[in-house]
């Protein structure tokens, strides 16, 4: 792999604090050097833009070409899917590296996947699409028998020693479940070394019935087993309540729990319509009704409590995104914005993939074909809070990159893979991304969100360019899976 410098650029490397105008030597897909007048086979001019290690996205269910290219357009090197999962995670590793991605990925071991074949029946395959099915099926959101318990706990441990990297559990798509049922899975993740990935339960506020309150669950059950525990989009989870969740988990980090949280800043979610919390009886509680949900492949706004119930009868998987804050509206645009501003929290996109008119959920081709749905946060979660807190001065650059890549590679560093990820030292896996400050901007939008974002000049994943000049790299395939030690 021949040499590459990038000359000029203003280089932020969060590990060392290094903010200064130099040049950025990669060699063999890793950090050569950082310094002056640096040599090497291609020299990139790269003046007036930002360098810094690429955006590790801790939550992405794209799982595609597709999806991936438009997350590199917006900065990210390397995409994980940890909150939900995949099983069994080597026929996932298999399938991404026989298809090749433009970006590194990797996958926790998945609770649902495990409760659903041991509850349900219904066995694993590492299709997000069965995974999406699943979700609707009330045999796996009950509660374990001691046996059943037991036995889904070794499924997890059987992925754990194949590599997972962590465990991720939707514990907000079967929210009745035992609280004790969490703590045996946190027990579980103390014995592996390794974290944890949660989709909280209801809330208090919005469930009083609720067996505990899921913000709480987090804190008390790091609290109480040691266990890293990971809180998934805490701006969507939350909703309204943000501020209160925030301090509960402030307080839980005070006390020394291991807590972090992720936020991406948008107002709408995504999800498949047979989730539990989208049952007609259940939105009120959300305050929501049938008309804020739209289907995402084809646009269509719910239009009644009859129609929602039929499509979570007939089509469960059905996608749909979920309108829980107005982002027009400055109150609801400040919650959002007081999640990424809590200390430490982490962006992660919670991108989905794209789904195009004739059901497919890849290609290959670039531009895109036309008609191609999904949330725009799979295009443009990192622009736009970048754009948002940079933009507000709520951020300094090195700040941004701490939260983008820095610390969602602290959450892996109990991989040693993930050790030479998010910084710019010598020898760190040159995953870069070059940033043009003045025009970096999302650009999807609810109505076109496949729009890929402006503004990265250049990104290199293992040294390869993904993007060049602006401009995406169709033939570029240089993703790795990013993977646990076995044990």
């Amino acid at each position: 792999m021949a040499s590459v410098v990038l000359r000029g650029g203003r280089v932020i490397d969060p590990a060392s604090d290094l903010d200064a105008v130099q040049d950025v030597l990669i060699e063999g897909g890793a950090i050569a050097a950082v310094g002056d007048g640096l040599e090497g086979h291609t020299v990139v001019d790269v003046s007036g833009s930002i360098v810094g290690p690429g955006f590790i996205d801790l939550h992405s269910h794209v799982h595609t070409i597709a999806g991936q290219r438009l997350q590199a357009l917006d900065g990210v090197t390397t995409a994980l899917d940890l909150e939900a999962g995949l099983m069994p995670v080597a026929k996932a590793y298999a399938a991404a590296a026989a298809e090749g991605r433009p970006l590194n990925y990797g996958f926790s071991a998945s609770w649902g996947g495990a409760r659903g074949q041991v509850l349900a029946g219904v066995p694993a395959d590492a299709d997000f699409g069965t995974a999406l099915a699943l979700l609707a099926d009330e045999e796996w959101q009950r509660s374990s028998t001691a046996q059943e318990l037991a036995a889904w706990l070794e499924l997890l441990r059987g992925e754990l020693a194949d590599g997972a990297l962590g465990i991720g559990i939707l514990m907000g798509y079967a929210p009745r479940t035992d609280p004790a049922e969490m703590v045996a899975v946190a027990q579980l993740a103390v014995e592996a070394g390794t974290p944890t990935y949660t989709h909280v339960r209801e809330l208090v506020e919005s469930d009083p019935t609720t067996p505990i309150d899921g913000s709480t669950e987090i804190a008390v059950v790091a609290g109480e087993t040691g266990a890293h525990m990971h809180h998934c989009h805490v701006n969507s989870t939350s909703r309204r309540h943000i501020d209160r969740v925030l301090t509960t988990l402030a307080d839980a980090q005070a006390r020394g729990a291991r807590v972090s949280v992720e936020a991406y800043p948008y107002g709408a979610g995504s999800t498949g319509i047979g989730a539990f919390f989208l049952a007609p009886e259940r939105l009120p509680a959300w305050g929501l009704t049938p008309h804020s949900l739209v289907v995402v492949p084809t646009g269509e706004r719910i239009a009644s409590e009859q129609r929602l119930r039929e499509l979570r009868e007939t089509e469960p998987g059905l996608p749909v995104i979920v309108e829980f804050l107005d982002e027009t509206v400055d109150a609801d645009r400040a919650l959002l914005q007081r999640a990424l501003e809590f200390p430490g929290a982490i962006v992660a996109s919670d991108a989905m993939p794209v789904f195009f008119p004739d059901g497919a959920m890849e290609s290959r081709d670039w531009p895109l074909p036309p008609g191609g749905q999904t949330h725009p946060r799979t295009a443009g979660t990192y622009s736009k809070a970048l754009r948002m807190m940079v933009g507000s001065g709520a951020w300094t650059w090195p700040e941004a990159f701490r939260r983008c890549s820095w610390l969602p590679a602290q959450v892996l560093s109990f991989a040693p893979a993930a050790q030479d990820k998010g910084h710019l030292g010598v020898g760190a896996d040159a995953d870069v991304v070059v940033l043009d400050p003045d025009a970096l901007t999302d650009r999807a939008t609810y109505a076109d969100p496949t729009q890929p974002s402006a503004g990265v000049r250049h990104l290199l994943v293992n040294g390869e360019f993904v993007v060049r000049d602006g401009a995406l790299v169709p033939d570029a395939y240089p993703g790795k899976g990013l993977r646990a030690s076995p044990r």
